[in-house]
């Protein structure tokens, strides 16, 4: 196993890691840098359980070779509390019982994150296309579209 230095921006912190560069993003951050909250799921890209941001896209950490990340910045959910309060897409999600076992929900928030970024104010096609490649097997989608939706509200103010 070839090991290499890796240095990213990890939560808005420079991090460097020595590690193999072959080993998943996924594993990086669960198994090296204790970061739990990205989940383990089908590990094959489908099930979007592993979302994180990278350099502000939503994608499958899984699948994301660690050295891939060299310069880039991750974002995972462990990111987005602050003084351990959740965030407003958190809260929205709660507040409309758009969790359960709550094994999908980093994946949705990261996801939904994504497309704040690059639409504030999102329709309902919109956000079942940002979320379309995260699966829950426990609430349906209508309570994480309305979470969704309440989110885009605070965001608007």
């Amino acid at each position: 196993m070839k090991k290499d230095t890796i240095r990213f921006n990890l939560n808005g912190e420079e991090i460097e890691v020595y590690t193999d560069p072959a080993v998943s993003l996924l594993s990086l951050l669960r198994d090296s840098l204790d970061l739990t909250g990205t989940k383990v799921g089908c590990g094959q890209g489908e099930c979007g359980a592993c979302t994180v941001l990278l350099d502000g896209q939503a994608v499958n950490s899984c699948l994301i070779p660690a050295g891939k990340v060299a310069g880039s910045e991750v974002v995972t959910i462990e990111a987005l509390s602050a003084d351990g309060k959740p965030d407003f897409v958190q809260e929205s999600f709660v507040e409309k019982g758009a969790v359960q076992c709550g094994f999908c929900t980093p994946g949705m928030v990261m996801s939904t994150h994504a497309l704040f970024k690059h639409n504030p104010d999102p329709g309902t096609k919109e956000i079942k296309t940002a979320i379309s490649g995260n699966l829950c097997r426990c609430t349906g989608y209508k309570q994480i579209e309305e979470a969704i939706m309440l989110a885009a509200d605070k965001l608007k103010g």
